[in-house]
């Protein structure tokens, strides 16, 4: 199973392809498109590994996009005893939803791909349950 190390965010992930992970929010993206990542660390699989110095040129992974969303809330509660003075704050970090599709070696050559998903149509599947 082929793998890369990509870098996002400021953050480096071990991606495989098919994987869905969280990333930091790509700016200008919007759900349903593909995104390119070219800045790849490593890459390699069982047997080998090709490591950048930093960044591997050529290299790349494609990705689509699912979501761009916010986490769950994160409560920053700041008091000073003595003093009744309490400050009770909130935060939503924004990130992307990607599913990496394909895994691109420095030469262009395809390393791994994912598999086709195939959405199912809700009046379809509503259909058959009537029937039954």
């Amino acid at each position: 199973m082929s793998y890369a190390v990509i870098k996002s965010g400021g953050k480096q992930y071990k991606v495989k392809s098919g994987q869905i992970l969280k990333v930091e929010k790509l700016p200008g993206s919007k759900p349903e498109t593909k995104i390119t990542f070219n800045e790849i660390l490593a890459y390699g699989d069982d047997k080998s590994i090709e490591v950048g110095l930093p960044t591997i040129e050529g290299a790349k992974v494609e990705a689509d996009l699912i979501k761009n969303n916010k986490n769950r809330t994160i409560l920053i509660f700041k008091k000073r005893r003595r003093h009744n003075s309490r400050r009770k704050n909130g935060h939503r970090q924004q990130y992307s939803m990607i599913r990496i599709n394909k895994i691109f070696s420095k030469d262009g050559k395809v390393l791994s791909e994912a598999e086709k998903i195939v959405k199912k149509s809700k009046k379809k599947e509503d259909k058959e349950v009537v029937n039954k």
